[in-house]
C-alpha cells in the first residue's frame, strides 16, 4: 500500500501482517459484536456544522489531560497482548507516544513489562491495573509502576469477569500461540512478524511471568483471567487503591450515570467513559451515546473521558463537542502497529491529528477551547 490516507488504511495492512489469532483479538467484541460495531457507527450518526469566511490561521489541537499538556486530546489505550501485534509493541508504541506528545497506558496484560517501557522513554507514562484476587501481587504492581515513575494509574472496573468472544475460543488465543496446524500455517504467510518474534525474547507477559510465586510461563490468558480476575471488586477497593497508590488516578470502564457519580465521590481525577471496546457486555450503549449523560452527571467534580470507536480525528472532535476532555484509541493504534510497527502507529497519530484540525477549522475553530454542542447539528447527537 504505497499511500496511506486513513485508520482503515492501516487497519487492512494489519489484517494482511499480523497472525490471525492476535489480529482477531485486536478486532473483535464479545457474543454477537453489536456493542463494538455500535461504538464506531453511533459516531456517523452526529453531523457537524460547517462554517464559512471565519479566520483559520494559527491553529491549535493543545490542550490538558488531567494536567499533562498534550498534543492533542488523545491517548494511546491500554491494550492486552500489544507485544504479539508487533514484536517489541509496547516499547514502539510508548516511543512514538512520546515523539508525537500524546499520553501512553501500559496495559497490566502487556508482553512488555513496566520496566521495558520505563528503560526505552523518557516521558512519564500511564500504568492501567486490573484488580487480581492475589493483593499481595497488585501491591508488588502498584510499587513497580512507582518506581518506573509513572505519572498515572488508570484502574479498570470492568474486567471483574471476562466476556466471551467467539474469535479467541475458535483461535486458540494464547501467549505465546499455540502451535497447532492451523496456526502455524497461518504464521507461515506473516514472514515479517515471525521474524521480528524471532529476533526479541518478549513473548510472555512481562508484566506477571517472574512476578508471580509458580508462574514460570503463561499460557493461556482467558485461563489466567478466569482465575485471577476478582468478582469481588468494589468501591471499597478503589479507594484502598487510590490510598496505595497516592497519585493521580484514572477509573475506566464507566458506562452509567449512577458509577459515575461514585466515581467523581471517590477522589479519583478522571473517569473514562468505556465499554471495553465492546468486548465484555454484548448489547450494552456505545461509549458516544452514554457520554453526554454521564458528563451532566458528574459536572466539573471529575475529568472526563472516553473511549470505544475513535478512528478518526472527527470522532475525536464530536466526543470533545459532547464533554470528553480526553479520548482513547486502541485499535487506531494497533492497526498501525502491527502493519508498520512505531512507524504505523505514528502514522495513525498523525491521521487522526490532521482529521481534527482540519475539521476544527472547518467548523470555524482555531482552538479547542472554544468548541462546544454548537459545531453538532441539532437533533444528530445524543442528549
Amino acid at each position: 500500500m504505497s499511500v496511506i490516507t486513513c485508520i482503515e488504511d492501516l487497519r487492512v495492512l494489519a489484517q494482511k501482517r499480523v497472525p490471525r489469532m492476535f489480529y482477531d483479538y485486536a478486532d473483535s467484541g464479545s457474543w454477537t459484536e453489536s456493542t463494538y460495531r455500535a461504538n464506531e457507527s453511533d459516531f456517523q450518526s452526529i453531523k457537524l456544522r460547517q462554517r464559512v469566511a471565519v479566520n483559520m490561521e494559527g491553529r491549535s489541537t493543545a490542550t490538558t489531560m488531567i494536567g499533562r499538556p498534550v498534543a492533542m486530546p488523545v491517548a494511546i489505550a491500554p491494550t492486552g497482548l500489544t507485544g504479539m501485534q508487533h514484536a517489541d509493541g509496547e516499547i514502539l508504541a510508548a516511543q512514538a507516544a512520546e515523539a508525537f506528545g500524546v499520553p501512553f497506558t501500559l496495559s497490566t496484560m502487556s508482553i512488555c513489562a513496566i520496566e521495558d517501557i520505563a528503560a526505552n522513554t523518557t516521558a512519564p507514562f500511564w500504568f492501567q491495573l486490573y484488580v487480581m484476587r492475589d493483593r499481595g501481587f497488585i501491591n508488588s504492581l502498584i510499587d513497580r509502576a512507582k518506581a518506573a515513575k509513572c505519572e498515572a494509574l488508570v484502574l479498570t472496573l470492568d474486567l471483574q469477569i471476562l466476556g466471551q468472544r467467539h474469535k479467541d475460543l475458535k483461535n486458540g488465543l494464547s501467549a505465546p500461540p499455540k502451535l497447532t496446524l492451523p496456526n502455524l500455517l497461518n504464521m507461515a504467510t506473516k514472514p515479517r512478524w515471525c521474524l521480528g518474534m524471532l529476533r526479541t525474547p518478549r513473548r510472555q507477559f512481562g508484566n506477571i511471568v517472574g512476578h508471580v510465586k509458580g508462574v514460570g510461563d503463561m499460557g493461556s490468558l482467558s485461563e489466567w483471567t478466569a482465575k485471577q480476575f476478582d468478582p469481588q471488586l468494589s468501591w471499597d477497593d478503589v479507594q484502598w487503591i487510590r490510598e496505595r497508590w497516592g497519585g493521580k488516578l484514572i477509573l475506566k470502564g464507566i458506562i452509567d450515570e449512577e458509577d459515575a457519580r461514585l466515581a467523581a465521590a471517590s477522589g479519583a481525577d478522571a473517569l473514562i467513559v468505556s465499554n471495553h471496546g465492546g468486548r465484555q457486555l454484548d448489547g450494552a450503549e456505545s461509549s458516544i451515546r452514554a457520554l453526554p449523560r454521564i458528563v451532566e452527571a458528574v459536572g466539573d467534580r471529575i475529568e472526563v473521558h472516553m473511549d470505544g470507536g475513535i478512528r478518526s480525528g472527527q470522532d475525536v472532535l464530536k466526543a470533545w463537542a459532547l464533554g470528553a476532555r480526553g479520548t482513547y484509541i486502541g485499535r487506531a493504534f494497533l492497526y498501525g502497529l502491527g502493519a508498520l510497527g512505531r512507524p504505523g502507529v505514528t502514522r495513525a497519530l498523525e491521521i487522526i491529528h490532521r482529521e481534527l484540525d482540519l475539521t476544527m477549522a472547518f467548523c470555524g475553530h482555531r482552538s479547542l477551547a472554544s468548541v462546544d454542542r454548537d459545531i453538532l447539528l441539532p437533533g444528530t447527537f445524543p442528549r
